[in-house]
């Protein structure tokens, strides 16, 4: 039964996360090509990300009363609605009218991912068992999977495009995720995730330090990296460098898909040999490596020094040390969490998650109007330096629960 919950909740996330990755790539590719301005870019995406945050805390608290899988169904069925409504925006619309459409459409995706992704996440809780390092490997195939399909989705996104267009492509998408939805409906376990007892609605507030600090650490991590990727880069890349569609979205792709390999492999790759791995000193660790590295190429690319060199091959190092440090955290949420109010747990978290990339997200268009992509980077590296100053004050695991904690084995 767990094996067959975990089938189905991965697959699930998986269908849904191809059509996420390929949906960010067709609205920011098709509505620049029509002229929008990097601030109404951003702007198109800023409902996605603030719905997230609203979402993961009452979606964390919806899953512990209802089960899980209630949460997950509704995340698909809003995706599908989503996508067809997408296909209803008209060319000939004044751009004030398009842009609060497609936020209001992307508003419903956004509700929709993070009831997904808050949903899978919390899932892996129950599924994984117990010793061994299960829930570190677990929830590193869960998330890195997930990024290296959103990868997928970069590529299949600017494809359609290209292909059949936008309305066919968002069809072409809809279909998909309506038959993962169906595979769940039918054979996913009801009672998953179901607290046993019934949490007051105030309870999605109320987090241990622990949490708290995890999650302000979750909020400037995401936001430092989507300051320069949702608009910043793709726009540059397009203007300055004179990329193509298909360039822009396979170099995109590529990057997330990397990113993801990264992270299935965070286990093996940060353990020392006959020694258990510490994750809160990991995370310390590889914040400030992360940090020293957008600042380096932030200088680079301000001092206009092999500035494609050091967008690609600077971005490529960037993705593998955030990986790891994603990864990490995707950990440590899961290890503080309390085992009867995990969904409340992983929302709250993800909540936070959310509200790094909604602001993220805006200052990727803004900062790229008033200083390029050098200013983007920028704020990027004060982020992270900010994430590496609170990983300081995380407390040690075993602090917060009286369990025994996982280790990933020699």
């Amino acid at each position: 039964m767990k094996l067959r919950n975990y089938v189905l909740v991965t697959a699930g996330y998986w269908a849904f996360t191809i059509t996420d990755g390929a949906l960010r790539m067709l609205v920011l590719l098709y509505f620049h090509e029509l002229g929008y301005s990097p601030v109404a870019l951003a702007f198109l995406f800023l409902a996605y990300e603030f719905m997230g945050v609203i979402t993961n805390l009452v979606g964390g608290w919806v899953g512990a009363r209802t089960g899980l899988n209630r949460t997950l169904i509704a995340g698909l069925g809003l995706q599908v609605f989503a996508l067809i409504a997408l296909t209803l925006q008209q060319t000939d619309w004044v751009e004030w009218v398009s842009v609060a459409y497609v936020m209001g459409a992307q508003a419903l995706s956004g509700v929709a991912k993070d009831l997904t992704k808050m949903s899978s996440k919390s899932a892996v809780k129950f599924v994984a068992g117990d010793g061994d390092g299960a829930l570190f490997r677990l929830v590193a195939i869960l998330t890195g999977s997930k990024n290296a399909l959103k990868g997928l989705g970069f590529f299949i996104g600017a494809w359609l495009l290209s292909w059949i267009g936008y309305d066919a492509a968002l069809w072409a998408l809809a279909g998909l995720v309506a038959a993962a939805l169906a595979a769940v409906a039918i054979m996913l376990d009801e009672d998953i995730g179901r607290s046993k007892k019934k949490p007051p609605l105030r309870s999605i507030l109320s987090k241990s330090a622990a949490i708290n600090r995890l999650a302000t650490a979750r909020f400037f991590l995401f936001a430092s990296r989507d300051i320069w990727f949702v608009v910043a880069l793709p726009v540059f890349l397009d203007d300055e460098l004179h990329w193509s569609f298909e360039a822009i979205g396979a170099f995109l792709a590529l990057w997330t898909i990397g990113y993801g390999i990264v992270q299935t492999a965070a286990p093996r790759f940060l353990r020392r040999r006959n020694q258990p791995l510490d994750e809160i000193h990991a995370a310390r660790v590889w914040s400030l490596v992360l940090a020293v590295i957008a600042t380096v190429i932030a200088a680079a690319v301000g001092a206009d020094f092999a500035t494609t060199i050091a967008i690609v091959g600077g971005l490529i190092v960037f993705g593998v040390v955030f990986a790891l440090n994603s990864s990490l955290h995707s950990y440590l949420i899961l290890a503080y969490a309390d085992d009867d109010d995990v969904s409340l747990d992983v929302g709250f978290y993800y909540s936070a998650n959310a509200a790094g990339r909604l602001v993220g997200t805006l200052l990727s268009g803004v900062l790229y109007l008033w200083g390029g992509l050098t200013l983007a980077l920028v704020g990027s590296a004060i982020a992270l330096a900010i994430t590496w100053l609170l990983t300081l004050r995380l407390p040690p695991i075993a602090s917060e629960r009286s369990i025994v904690v996982d280790t990933v084995p020699a």
